[in-house]
């Protein structure tokens, strides 16, 4: 057999699959969730792009927030659903693999993306008099940019170092292709590609995690020092809603890659890639947008309405 060949042309995605009914209940939460991420996120998209109020730096990066999870849930969540009404529910082989990849890159970019915009609001209440010139568009681009570069670079990493031999055992006990189960099913040795996921769990989640901690801790001592009511208030708004969101993404994130590796469990981590690659997409834009009074009067505009008092 050579280098590069293979005996798997297919996988088996465990799922739900044997609990039929559990599925048919699960198809019917999923087509919902999904409809309400990508109206949601859709929605905040031409909200940002049709209103000029919301021309800033802060929801640019929300609008590359949403491209994300529209893309995120995409890569997977009609596959899964499709599944729902199969009683052995299969995946090409290459398609496994494109799904895995693409999930894997988005999963990074987000991120980076939200270390990033940890930073906007960093420069927008410690450093007020500057933040223009802080984050200018040119600025604002690059951080974005750099984001996605970073994410595809340690992509192509992973791609390069996959195993090569798959000798016949093509189940997976999850809903999609996630780089974790799918190492479990390879012949070849993987010691360097868990070597290689101890260190882009390390500079996925924790490096960018730990900078989001140290710039809120610099914002709570800025906020600390704000007298006026007003002001108070104006920063936690701005500040409220992404920590809800890095708080949701990096949790669950973590505690499914930075556990060992004899604590794992299979069901565990399917409900938790649910969470973080179904839910927290659909819920983002709500967060944003409940806690957001430019986001709740650009929609009213849009409508041709009043905004509400």
């Amino acid at each position: 057999m050579g280098e590069n060949s293979t005996l798997v042309t297919e996988f088996i995605l465990l799922g739900l699959s044997a609990y039929p009914r559990a599925q048919a209940v699960m198809f019917g939460v999923l087509l919902v969730v999904y409809l309400g991420t990508l109206l949601g996120n859709g929605l905040m998209i031409v909200l940002i792009i049709t209103n000029p109020l919301l021309h800033s730096p802060m929801y640019f990066f929300l609008s590359n927030l949403s491209i994300l999870d529209m893309l995120y849930t995409t890569s997977s969540v009609p596959q899964i659903m499709v599944n729902c009404f199969s009683h052995r529910p299969t995946i090409s082989f290459v398609g496994c693999v494109i799904q895995m990849y693409v999930s894997l890159f988005l999963g990074v970019a987000e991120c980076f993306l939200l270390a990033v915009m940890a930073y906007d609001r960093f420069a927008a209440i410690c450093s007020p008099l500057h933040y223009t010139l802080i984050m200018s568009k040119r600025q604002c681009v690059q951080l974005a940019a750099t984001s996605w570069a970073f994410a595809l670079l340690m992509t192509l990493i992973a791609v390069v170092l996959q195993p090569k031999h798959f000798c016949g055992h093509n189940i997976i006990n999850h809903f999609t292709c996630e780089l974790r189960v799918f190492l479990k099913v390879a012949c070849s040795d993987t010691s360097l590609n868990d070597i290689l996921m101890v260190a882009n769990s390390f500079f996925v989640l924790i490096i960018p995690f730990c900078f989001i901690l140290v710039t809120y801790g610099r914002i709570v001592l800025a906020v600390m020092r704000i007298r006026s009511g007003k002001g108070w208030s104006k920063a936690l708004s701005t500040c409220g809603s992404h920590v809800i969101v890095v708080t949701v993404f990096y949790g669950s994130a973590m505690s499914m890659y930075l556990r060992p590796e004899g604590k794992v469990s299979l069901d565990r981590d399917k409900i938790i890639a649910l969470f973080y690659g179904v839910v927290a997409p659909m819920l983002n834009p709500l967060i944003y947008s409940l806690r957001n009074k430019d986001v709740k009067e650009a929609f009213w505009r849009l409508l041709g309405r009043k905004v509400p008092q």
